[in-house]
């Protein structure tokens, strides 16, 4: 993709929107801003930029095989924001969103209601589809330093 071209997540032009996040030139500044980069990368199969904008405790147990078939087998057509919600707590926030692609078969619109965590001035994205061995008094997936029932439990 040329810098000059739209980008994926339809807030303009690539080179001003998602690609300085890609390049690590910026980070995103709000819940939205991080979940438009990520489809926009689910889009251009940037894998490791997925990866590590989920939440730090939950990187390890990601399966990169499968989120990269997932990202190539689609071609990613438009992205919706349903609401975001900026604001459930001190660190959390939420983003509805409706991702439309074309599996090379028919058109599908994955709706997800999505929850991300703010940790050291950055948002993580909290996997809610990992099936990690967590316990409620475990130090929490976000790297916070509190307990898991404390955070980001009732997130995922």
């Amino acid at each position: 993709m040329t810098s000059s071209q739209n980008c994926p997540c339809g807030q303009g032009q690539y080179a001003e929107c998602c690609q300085p996040l890609h390049l690590k030139r910026q980070v995103a500044q709000t819940a939205e801003q991080l979940m438009r980069s990520r489809y926009s990368a689910f889009a251009l199969q940037q894998i490791d930029y997925i990866l590590q904008t989920t939440a730090l405790g939950q990187q390890p147990a990601l399966d990169r095989a499968a989120i990269a078939d997932w990202s190539q087998s689609n071609q990613w057509l438009k992205l919706k924001v349903v609401q975001h919600q900026p604001k459930l707590d001190k660190t959390h926030a939420l983003v509805e969103f409706k991702a439309h692609y074309h599996d090379g078969t028919q058109a599908h619109i994955h709706h997800e209601i999505s929850h991300f965590v703010l940790h050291q001035q950055r948002w993580y994205f909290l996997d809610p589809t990992l099936d990690m061995q967590i316990t409620m008094k475990q130090p929490c997936i976000c790297g916070s330093g509190k307990k898991f029932k404390q955070c980001c439990a009732q997130f995922i």
